[in-house]
């Protein structure tokens, strides 16, 4: 193995450990590291988790990874059946691959009642974008929020890909479509965190680092899914476009050191991990894909260069901004903490799993 391939490797066996087999004696003493670390709850957070340990048990040889997927499912499926809202579709995700690991028919069925739930049921704003819900005692009317991409339409264009589902291969399209329609800034091509349809803005018109990256790397895995299901051709020559545009306007963003910051048109914000993995992993899909000129898998080489400086010697990421509502200012987000988090080590290990696929 290359040397530096065989860092790589090092690397992203420590950020999983920490992910999914830390103790709470190793998380810190500050008071959000059970919210942070604790895997075992049926959320966004645990999930993009799993969505990402999944990508990095896809080699035969790391079948343990796959393994230790299906123990956490089966130990919080409990907890999944007193949920129904966006942010906590996520775990989901890795139903369909359980599903032809095992061949359990569970999995299957549970994953396309969820799945139509999200065609049928689900809370739309009246642009017909799917409202942004949570399993807090929060409500957001109206409001669309970048987040989405990644922890509910994933599911919904994986589940159609399972089911062969043209329809929901459709949906999960338009979704992806409405959501960069509506975040999208025209001038910059960065996207903003969030949108209220009622009221008609932007909120506080943050280009949030980590809403870029749910996009930055959602669009192409949900891509990845849909091809040769969807029909709508229209939809996807503008989603491309589309994401064409918010590639290059990351790659102009990026910091010297090779991260980007919180928040992207504030150079002088800190730097953060979790959503430059993000961004990093999206541009190496989409260079691999045909999506972006191959010259901007350069600018993902430079980002996984500085993410690695980022992973301690027990796998714990730093630099990562904490849970992020749509805040009131853009000045909020230069004052969100930093610690380690499930999500943080998750789009970590998908740009460390997709470095290396690209290695092969």
């Amino acid at each position: 193995m290359k040397e530096n391939e065989k860092r790589l490797e090092e690397a992203a066996s420590r950020v999983y450990r920490y992910m999914m087999h830390s103790k709470p004696e190793e998380w810190g003493d500050h008071k959000w590291a059970d919210w942070a670390m604790n895997i075992d709850r049926w959320d966004w957070n645990p999930g993009v988790g799993l969505i990402a340990a999944e990508a990095y048990g896809e080699p035969s040889a790391r079948g343990e990874v796959l393994r230790d997927v299906e123990t956490w499912t089966r130990r919080n499926l409990g907890q999944s059946e007193t949920v129904k809202v966006i942010n906590a579709i996520a775990p989901f995700a890795v139903f369909p691959r359980l599903y032809r690991e095992t061949g359990e028919r569970y999995y299957a069925e549970r994953a396309e009642a969820i799945a139509r739930w999200l065609m049928d049921e689900a809370p739309r704003t009246r642009s017909g974008a799917y409202e942004h819900t949570v399993t807090e005692q929060a409500s957001f009317s109206e409001q669309i929020w970048a987040d989405t991409v990644f922890m509910a339409v994933l599911f919904l264009a994986r589940t159609a890909r399972l089911l062969a589902n043209g329809r929901m291969a459709d949906e999960a399209l338009r979704q992806a479509l409405l959501h960069l329609q509506a975040l999208q800034d025209e001038e910059s091509g960065l996207l903003y965190h969030g949108r209220n349809c009622e009221a008609g803005d932007w909120m506080s018109a943050a280009k949030w680092n980590r809403a870029n990256a749910w996009n930055a790397v959602g669009i192409p895995m949900i891509l990845e899914e849909v091809e040769g299901l969807a029909g709508d051709a229209e939809t996807l020559r503008e989603i491309k476009r589309r994401y064409l545009r918010l590639a290059e306007a990351l790659a102009a963003r990026q910091s010297d050191g090779g991260l980007w910051p919180t928040v992207l048109d504030r150079p002088g914000y800190y730097a953060e991990t979790s959503g430059s993995a993000g961004i990093a992993c999206g541009l190496f899909k989409a260079a691999a894909m045909g999506l972006v000129p191959a010259a901007l898998a350069d600018h993902a080489e430079r980002a996984l260069s500085a993410v690695l400086d980022c992973i301690g010697a027990d796998g714990a990421v730093a630099g990562v901004s904490g849970g992020t509502p749509v805040l009131d200012s853009v000045e909020a987000y230069g004052e969100v903490p930093v610690f380690p988090t499930l999500y943080g080590q998750g789009l970590v290990l998908l740009l460390l799993t997709e470095a290396l696929r690209q290695r092969v």
